[in-house]
């Protein structure tokens, strides 16, 4: 199962209808949880997701709606029992909050500290890239690999079945037959998640090619001005972020408060978002990935 769970969306300031930032994505067994905002553990509860379900914290930066609701979560997960390694993944700068939060938490769980300090990878499939904002930050993509999907009538041409599947799909050939004679190519998906920045080389890096991109959104077209002050993206700067990178389906999330209404935000990201589809989204969203796009 492949899907993004919002658990909140508000920047700065929670609102009457919007919780700090947490964005749950749940991944083929792995749970990464991004950037948990104060109240996260009680977003979790109404999102009906399980803390037993995280295996990943990814922090982008350590302003505090983006971070201050990792001791709950944490404490949660011990309270819970749960049993696996966890993994928290943050920018070496923030060394000294991070620990600080952590410190604050039950110290039960088995806790992975990962300090990143420039771009690449952090895990099996997932990097990072700088991003431009007033302290250090960092967005994530999550990339699965190319593989191939085998095709049942070709197969059954060639006389392969059963265990021999297997076989052949693990050393690439069998009795003769290659796997690229019974199969097509696969291209594996791609997750982004860009939190606050302004417009940057690193965002672009990110959002190439993504099935799914999650981009903030805190201002309007009509603010720009503020957004270059305090290093955020317009919603249009958001839509062309994902059309420079011909993403599927952008999610803007990351709102100020000022805005109520966010059907203007979302028309002035489609505007400029090329071919992606565009969702504004709500706390308590729960996003399906989009479906494997098909080989050119």
């Amino acid at each position: 199962m492949r899907e993004l769970v919002i658990l909140g969306t508000a920047s700065q300031v929670p609102t009457r209808t919007r919780n700090h930032n947490g964005y749950l994505l749940l991944w083929d067994g792995e749970g990464l949880l991004f950037d948990p905002g104060e109240g996260t553990q009680r977003q979790m509860i109404h999102a009906g997701v399980a803390a037993t379900q995280i295996t990943r914290i990814c922090l982008t930066h350590v302003h505090g709606d983006h971070c201050y609701g990792l001791p709950g979560v944490l404490s949660r997960m011990a309270l819970d029992g749960v049993a696996h390694p966890v993994h928290l993944h943050y920018p070496a700068s923030g060394e000294e909050i991070v620990r600080a939060l952590v410190s604050v938490a039950s110290p039960v769980i088995d806790l992975r500290l990962h300090p990143h300090a420039g771009a690449g990878p952090v895990a099996p499939s997932l990097e990072v890239r700088p991003l431009e904002h007033r302290i250090e930050a960092y967005g994530y993509r999550l990339i699965e690999p190319d593989g191939r999907t085998l095709l049942p009538e070709r197969l059954a041409a060639a006389g392969i079945a059963g265990p021999d599947v297997g076989r052949l799909q693990y050393e690439g050939s069998l009795r003769g037959v290659g796997l690229e004679e019974v199969s097509v190519p696969r291209p594996g998906q791609r997750f982004a998640f860009v939190m606050d920045t302004a417009p940057c080389a690193g965002a672009e890096e990110l959002a190439d090619g993504a099935d799914l991109l999650v981009a903030e959104s805190t201002f309007s077209n009509e603010d720009a001005a503020l957004a270059a002050q305090y290093r955020h993206l317009t919603a249009g700067q958001a839509g062309a972020l994902a059309a420079a990178g011909g993403a599927g389906l952008l999610i803007l999330t990351h709102f100020s408060s000022r805005y109520g209404d966010l059907a203007p935000l979302a028309s002035q990201a489609l505007a400029r978002a090329g071919g992606a589809a565009v969702v504004a989204a709500k706390d308590l969203d729960r996003i399906p990935f989009p479906k494997r796009r098909r080989t050119v």
